[in-house]
């Protein structure tokens, strides 16, 4: 089977802190040439942001269409000199292979890679079909050139994608113990009160902001949104922030302000959420309080890769290899998976991720062999 430690190794040692490249998908690029793929390196641009480097790579030109996604970027590695092995160096000490990325998520892009490489090896050069990679290189910061703009470029191409895996690091303890099916979406918002500015020894002529946020918050909060529902638990607000910006004593403040997130299931949709905690606000404001909420703008909807036969088969190459039986579960934060999902099911597996972001980021060797086999065990019930 195709080393995927060799290309996780060339990988790490590829600096690639977003928004560098540093050669990671110059590596892919000659991995997937040398194996027929026809290759596109495409940069995106933003007002304000990096321009970035993006992969899109096709072998095939049938259906189905099986995609592997991922991000070549990093996250900094912190205080070099607090690893155990330097973060860019691709070591293996003791059945581990240090290094920044590692797990999120240069592994899982090595293990597909070696997975398609092999399989196509097995098959002639050629899939019953398509697979594709699509890689980018921001997914760790403002996520704005890179799979979103992608995923544009390659439909306004004509690229059709009946499925794909994201690498992701979605395992919590062990490898095969989770699939990301879903993800909850992500919506933000600051409560603002106005009131009237004045000396504290003449509240009389003032409006204090304090105590009505305080009101409205309690308000805002008092119920849950949901209950949540078989496929994603509860959606939840939490305030994150109450800020008056005021260093004295003796004023009042104007004006009263406070953060907050939200986290919800498929039981929401952005409108019906902002017109759900609108509605409290303005409910517990009456006629006295001067509030209002000013959105963020949210690329960060909810969507879930419902039960089926994509899903059921990837559980069962999970279970061949590992012996497990993998949960389908919807918690965690956001990934690229929400912009993939408005094209195709999308399924986030990838490997263990407890040591993602930290110092001495860091996999079993062990590990990447078996999602290869993973992976290879995907690709042969997918085109059988």
């Amino acid at each position: 089977m195709t080393n995927s430690l060799s290309i996780l190794q060339d990988l790490v040692r590829c600096p690639s802190v977003t928004p560098a490249d540093a050669g990671a998908l110059g590596v892919l690029e000659r991995l997937l040439g040398d194996a027929g793929f026809e290759l596109h390196r495409v940069t995106f641009s933003e007002p304000g942001a990096a321009d970035i480097d993006n992969l899109y790579a096709r072998i095939g030109t049938a259906a189905p269409h099986l995609v592997f996604a991922g991000h070549t970027d990093v996250v900094p590695p912190g205080d070099e000199t607090a690893w155990t092995l330097a973060p860019f160096a691709g070591e293996v000490k003791d059945g581990l292979l240090y290094g920044r990325g590692t797990v999120d998520m240069k592994g899982g892009i090595a293990c597909s890679v070696a997975a398609v490489l092999d399989y196509l090896a097995a098959n002639g050069g050629k899939p019953n079909g398509s697979i594709s990679f699509l890689i980018t290189g921001d997914e760790e910061d403002v996520a704005v050139n890179g799979t979103i703009k992608l995923l544009k470029w390659a439909a306004e191409r004509g690229e059709k994608f009946d499925h794909c895996i994201l690498g992701e690091p979605s395992n919590v303890e062990e490898l095969g113990d989770c699939i990301k099916v879903g993800r909850r979406g992500s919506l933000s918002g600051t409560l603002i009160v106005d009131g009237t500015q004045g000396h504290v020894a003449y509240p009389h002529r003032t409006a204090n902001p304090l105590p009505d946020i305080a009101t409205l918050i309690t308000a805002i909060d008092a119920e849950p949104l949901d209950n949540g529902n078989a496929h994603f638990q509860a959606s939840n607000l939490e305030f994150v922030s109450i800020d008056v910006g005021n260093k004295a004593w003796n004023v009042i403040p104007a004006q009263a302000r406070a953060r907050f997130n939200i986290r919800y299931n498929d039981q929401h949709t952005e409108d019906s959420l902002k017109e759900l905690v609108e509605g409290r606000a303005a409910k517990a404001a009456g006629n006295r309080i001067r509030q209002r909420i000013e959105w963020e703008p949210s690329n960060s909807n909810v969507f879930i890769t419902k039960p089926g036969p994509f899903t059921d088969l990837v559980v069962e190459a999970i279970q061949q290899v590992t012996g497990r039986k993998p949960d389908l579960n919807t918690g965690g934060g956001t990934s690229d998976a929400r912009f993939i999902s408005r094209y195709c099911p999308v399924l986030e597996f990838g490997l263990v991720g407890q040591t993602m972001h930290q110092v001495d980021e860091r996999v079993a060797v062990n590990d990447l062999e078996r999602l290869t086999k993973i992976y290879r065990g995907v690709l042969d019930r997918y085109f059988t």
